[in-house]
């Protein structure tokens, strides 16, 4: 049986303000907006491709959050989103109040990365594919997933674009 991701969930102090950020940061559209059984405020937003859902919800009732880490850490680390313009979108997202961590680096054979610290200090990476002869190049990039001490994961292959 092949899995899929079903969504990522972030928490925040203000989830709403969080959610209008990766709105004008990343073209996310806001679902729902609404306080659950848990006590918690609960903003589910869909990314632009309408590929994956992200929930953002602050504290449920009684819950005491730990702060949150945008240096490189075990368990759940960042989440990438593709660049065309790598240079533009940190430009960009330092304007909306995102901080630049690492790079621009160029991974030899492959894209070019930067890290960022985004609301509540998530991890962001910004991977822009590299060009040969003019000619971008997507990879596949391999997804690991950790469920009960299981591991699934897709195969990487690259694919040549104009």
């Amino acid at each position: 049986m092949g899995y899929r991701i079903n969504h990522i969930h972030l928490k925040s102090p203000d989830p709403r303000k969080t959610a209008e950020w990766y709105v004008k940061a990343f073209d996310f559209q806001i679902a729902s907006d609404e306080t659950r059984v848990f006590g918690d405020r609960f903003v589910r937003c869909r990314s632009a491709d309408d590929g994956i859902n992200v929930n953002i919800s602050g504290a449920r009732t009684n819950e005491k959050l730990g702060p949150g880490e945008a240096l490189p850490h075990h368990g759940l680390e960042h989440f990438g989103f593709d660049s065309t313009d790598i240079e533009a979108d940190i430009t960009r997202l330092t304007g909306l109040g995102a901080k630049l961590l690492e790079g621009p680096t160029q991974v030899p054979n492959g894209p070019r990365i930067a890290f960022l610290q985004g609301p509540d200090d998530t991890r962001l990476e910004l991977v822009e594919a590299r060009k040969i002869a003019g000619r971008r190049v997507l990879l596949k990039r391999s997804m690991r997933i950790a469920v009960d001490n299981r591991r699934f994961s897709t195969r990487v292959s690259p694919l040549a674009c104009a």
